[in-house]
């Protein structure tokens, strides 16, 4: 069972280093490609004030985020999500260090880059001198995002999750041909409709058994039967 987890962040600013923090996070997992249904989703308290251009991003104001957990109370929540799965992410530089920027801050285990899998990467090296952009991707894929007016780190993990699965390839990228037999849905094998008929007499005829003799006659050292034995032995 491949699993793995899209997911997405949004913050208060670009660095770390200079005092941003994170101010949601939203992942998705996916088992086999494809999304199970388990989220995991949450605002952030960022202790700060959120700069206008941040907001003009995600529409999370600070007067929204203060009655929301700081990351110390969600941390360890997270990190009990994503387990040791791989990490889909669009950008992967830019969330990571605000994820570990985080753990750091509360004492918590570090992600390994490692483990990240950036979808930008993947766009820009598949489709090379191409916008890469979440929403350049949704519309070559033809993947609906009307509804992302504003960035939203649980929608663009539902949207990357999409897009992800054509960069790999498509929807269906490896089939069924690594899957148990329970694991394989039964609607993906319809039954044909089979025509039936009734068993067909192979016997030969006296006209054929004559033609056969004569044929033998003209071999020189034949393997087969002559005519003192039966064609039904052949």
């Amino acid at each position: 069972m491949a699993r793995e987890i899209v997911l997405d962040t949004e913050t208060t600013g670009f660095e770390p280093s200079q005092g941003h923090r994170l101010v949601e996070i939203g992942c998705i997992e996916l088992i086999n490609y494809l999304p199970s249904g388990r989220v995991f989703h949450t605002y952030i308290n960022p202790e700060r004030d959120v700069p206008d251009d941040a907001y003009n991003v995600h529409g999370l104001s600070y007067e929204f985020l203060k009655n929301h957990p700081l990351f110390r109370d969600v941390g360890s929540s997270f990190l009990n999500f994503i387990e040791d799965s791989p990490l889909v992410i669009h950008n992967a530089k830019f969330d990571m260090k605000f994820l570990n920027a985080e753990l750091q801050n509360h004492n918590l285990a570090e992600i390994p880059f490692g483990r990240a899998i950036d979808t930008l990467m993947m766009a820009r090296k598949k489709f090379p001198g191409s916008p890469a952009s979440l929403d350049a991707l949704c519309k070559r894929f033809g993947v609906d995002n009307k509804g992302r007016e504003k960035h939203g780190a649980l929608l663009d993990a539902e949207l990357l999750a999409q897009v992800y699965l054509e960069l790999i390839g498509g929807k269906q990228p490896s089939l069924s041909l690594h899957m148990s037999s329970k694991e394989k849905d039964t609607s993906l094998y319809l039954e044909n409709e089979r025509t039936f008929h009734p068993p067909r007499s192979y016997a030969p005829t006296p006209e054929e058994r004559a033609l056969h003799q004569e044929l033998i006659a003209k071999l020189n050292q034949s393997l087969w039967p002559t005519a003192s034995h039966s064609m039904d032995e052949i």
